[in-house]
Formats: C-alpha cells, sequence, structure tokens
C-alpha cells in the first residue's frame, strides 16, 4: 500500500487526516513543520505529500519548492491543504509543481478522491499503470509507434485512425496562422493524444508533431469505442480530461490575449519547466515564443532579461529556472 506524508502543525487536523488514511490502508508518516517534513520526505520517499500551507518554520511553499529542487523527490504527488482560497494563492502553488488543492473543512471523500487520483497519475507516469482502472487497460499491451525530433505525428485536417497515448517524450499541439506563424495550442508529456477529434467523430483541428523522441502506444479506434460506450467509469474520466483541455485552452487564449510580455514569457516557462519535472527546459525558443503567443525575437529578449534578474540561466541551450518563487511573482 502507499506511504502519505501529512505535514500539518494542528494537532487536530493531523489526527484527523491519519486516521482517515490509516482506514483506507495506506501507511503513514506525520511531520509538525516544514523543517521536518522535508526531512521526512528526503529519507522516506513517500509516495505522496499533503502539506498545510501556513507551517511554523518552512511554510508550504517553501516545502515544496524545496522538494522539487531535489531530483529524488521532485516527482513526489504534492497536495497542499489550506483554510484559505486566494486564487493568486493557489495559482503560485500550481506554478510551484502543486498538483492539488483542498480547502478546510474538508470531506473525507473529497481528500480520498484526490489522493488516489493524484497516486494512479503518478503510477501511469512512472509506467506502473492500474490494473483496475479501465483507461489503464486500454492502453496495456498495444503496438508502439516511435518519432523523432520534429516529425509529424497527425496533420491538421486529416481524420484520426487511431487514439494516441504518450509513453515517453513530449508532444506538441499546433495551428498555423494565416501569415504563416505557428501557434502551439498545447505541450504533452503524458497522457492521450487525439482524443477530442475521436469522440467528436471529426477531423483533427490541429496538428501534433514530436518535439523530442516519443512513444506512443496505438488504441484502434473500435477498442476505445467500445470501452466509452460500455464503461460508465471510463464515460466519467473522459469527461474530466475533456473538461480540463476547455480549461487549459481558455486559460491559454486569455494570457495570449491580455497578459504582459514578461507575463507571458513567465507563465510559459513555468508551465514547461513542470512537465520537464524542473530538471531543465529542453524545447527551441521558437517552440516556447509560440507557445506564449509572441514573437521569437520579443521572446529572447525577455529570456535575456530574466538571465540578467537571476531568475533563469541558461547552459547549452537549455533553461534552467533558478528562482521559481520570483519568477512566478513576475505573473502577479
Amino acid at each position: 500500500m502507499s506511504t502519505i506524508l501529512v505535514i500539518e502543525d494542528n494537532t487536530a487536523v493531523r489526527e484527523e487526516i491519519v486516521e482517515i488514511l490509516g482506514l483506507a490502508n495506506y501507511t503513514v508518516l506525520e511531520a509538525i513543520d516544514g523543517r521536518e517534513g522535508i526531512l521526512l520526505a528526503e529519507e522516506k520517499h513517500p509516495d505522496l505529500i499533503i502539506c498545510d500551507l501556513t507551517l511554523p518554520i518552512l511554510d508550504g511553499f517553501v516545502v515544496l519548492q524545496v522538494l522539487n529542487n531535489n531530483k529524488e523527490t521532485s516527482s513526489i504527488p504534492f497536495i497542499f491543504l489550506t483554510s484559505r482560497c486566494d486564487r493568486a494563492e493557489v495559482r503560485r502553488g500550481m506554478d510551484l509543481g502543486a498538483d492539488d488543492y483542498i480547502t478546510k473543512p474538508f470531506e473525507s471523500s473529497e481528500l480520498l478522491n484526490s489522493i488516489e487520483c493524484r497516486l494512479k497519475k503518478s503510477a501511469v507516469k512512472k509506467g506502473q499503470l492500474v490494473l483496475d482502472d479501465p483507461l489503464a487497460d486500454l492502453i496495456k499491451n498495444r503496438n508502439i509507434r516511435y518519432y523523432k525530433n520534429k516529425q509529424l505525428i497527425y496533420q491538421e485536417g486529416n481524420h484520426p485512425s487511431c487514439l494516441f497515448f504518450i509513453l515517453k517524450g513530449k508532444v506538441k499541439t499546433y495551428k498555423v496562422c494565416e501569415d504563416g506563424r505557428e501557434l502551439i495550442t498545447a505541450l504533452y508529456n503524458e497522457g492521450f493524444l487525439g482524443h477530442v477529434a475521436l469522440i467528436n467523430k471529426t477531423c483533427y483541428h490541429e496538428s501534433a508533431e514530436a518535439v523530442d523522441d516519443v512513444e506512443l502506444a496505438v488504441i484502434p479506434n473500435a477498442d476505445f469505442d467500445r470501452m466509452v460506450t460500455e464503461n460508465n467509469y471510463a464515460q466519467h474520466q473522459l469527461i474530466k480530461i475533456l473538461a480540463q483541455n476547455v480549461d487549459d485552452k481558455e486559460g491559454q487564449l486569455l494570457k495570449v490575449a491580455y497578459d504582459s510580455l514578461r507575463k507571458k514569457t513567465a507563465d510559459t516557462l513555468l508551465a514547461v519547466n513542470r512537465k520537464y519535472n524542473n530538471e531543465g527546459i529542453r524545447i527551441s525558443r521558437s517552440n516556447l515564443a509560440a507557445l506564449a503567443g509572441v514573437a521569437k525575437e520579443s521572446f529572447a529578449r525577455t529570456l535575456s532579461d530574466f538571465r540578467d534578474e537571476q531568475l533563469i540561466d541558461i547552459k547549452k541551450g537549455v533553461i534552467f529556472i533558478l528562482d521559481v518563487d520570483k519568477l512566478s511573482k513576475v505573473i502577479y
């Protein structure tokens, strides 16, 4: 059974969480402040961390940032627990790499559902597919296609012949404007690809291209249709995936329309950095600029400014974020 670290200074709240997790057969580790939580995470490597935002010694933001800077703990799913629900605060936590926010007081089912979801996502990311999840079952024992960097996976206007699942690497989806400029609509490093066109039974409304070496599981349309038709849980999961896609696209469009150049650049760097697990951004400047919705030259100038401000460093073409917290503040 999975091990969960609970970092909470309020004794009553911590004991309540420990009791809930114990009844659900999780192994639980406890810490009463941020420093103790960091030491336990680095020593025990739990499968998931639940952390209060307002902690003595080191607050939740600092805990997450320290763990993200450690390669051995940076991939551990992290859930914030807070009695506050300020939108800017939530956004800051997500930019630092938090996986979810739970607001006090909370229902036991809400806590357990969030934990289960994050653990399943982490298992898929590690290649440990959850056997009782029909979406995971759909991926097993499939033919694998391999793509090199810049190789086209599918093209806008074509009809889908199958569903893809990204097993390794990163894929960008994009549209080409009338003037020939490329607008990147999303960057994927895990999960399903091309599912929107397949569900809507339409042609692709965007193209997909490998950003680095990519491995895709190929799922026949008939298998996908059968699962969606026969399994209510799979239908629910797909609705959640589609809803998240809509939220992400709307958020991107709002940023492109209203954010300043510095905000667009900072937001793009933070978002892509999370997909690279804080190990350096290995994606071309033209792709980053297209993802931000700005000119390549303007993006490059802003990168230079951020480097002068010691927010980032660039080594052999790889961008490293030196201070996630300060870069996050550029957005607000």
